[in-house]
């Protein structure tokens, strides 16, 4: 175990959990570390303001470099809000081929921007898009193009 602040995970709630890993496991890359049900008393319910008679259940998903990167709850028996403008957070992920990734989301319908092609501080040079998945969450991936130099 190390010492200091390590960022264990992001945690989604979503409104159905088979759609969702239809972007996060079946384009994105995760693989799915778990699916479990919630217990009544669980830690979820006071942490993200869940109501009592939504049912819940939490998926965990791994990414190639680190195990229980993502984590998925979907919350049935209530309708979870809409994002608002302006959006609030976004998850960053690294991918492997961007337009491929942004093809498969696009297909789904989900909304996106554009395509962009920005240097880093340390002068690599980077491919970004973003898209708005089934439930509101702005994802923004990225793809290295050359890395920094000097």
């Amino acid at each position: 175990m190390v010492d200091g602040t390590h960022f264990k995970r992001t945690t989604l709630l979503v409104s159905a959990l088979e759609e969702s890993l239809r972007i996060y496991r079946d384009i994105l890359g995760f693989t799915v570390e778990a699916i479990t049900e919630s217990e009544p008393d669980s830690y979820s319910y006071p942490v993200f303001k869940i109501p009592k008679e939504a049912k819940i259940r939490f998926a965990t998903l791994d990414s190639p470099d680190q195990i229980r990167t993502l984590a998925l709850t979907e919350v049935k028996g209530i309708k979870l809000p809409q994002h608002q403008i302006p959006i609030m957070n976004a998850s960053v992920i690294r991918v492997s081929n961007i337009e491929s990734v942004m093809a498969k989301l696009i297909a789904l319908g989900l909304e996106h921007t554009t395509l962009k092609i920005d240097e880093s501080a340390s002068g690599g040079l980077f491919k970004e898009q973003s898209f708005i998945d089934f439930d509101g969450h702005l994802i923004v991936v990225y793809e290295m193009i050359k890395g920094p130099t000097g």
